[in-house]
């Protein structure tokens, strides 16, 4: 296994992490609702997905 024989400086250190971005989350509108939800998964205000409704998929007041 390959070992660095020097210390790595922190231009370059930082300069190499400057590319580990976070992506944002992709949303779109719920036909049945309009409320914004991910792509491919129920939507947690009306909790429907693809013409069906899941009562799970419902956000309760508890949960936020």
């Amino acid at each position: 296994m390959a070992v660095p024989k020097r210390k790595m400086s922190r231009s370059n250190t930082r300069s190499r992490r400057a590319n580990w971005k976070a992506t944002p989350v992709a949303t779109q509108a719920c036909p049945n609702c309009s409320a914004l939800k991910q792509p491919h998964i129920a939507c947690p205000n009306c909790g429907t997905y693809a013409g069906r409704h899941y009562a799970s998929a419902e956000r309760t007041e508890h949960q936020s």
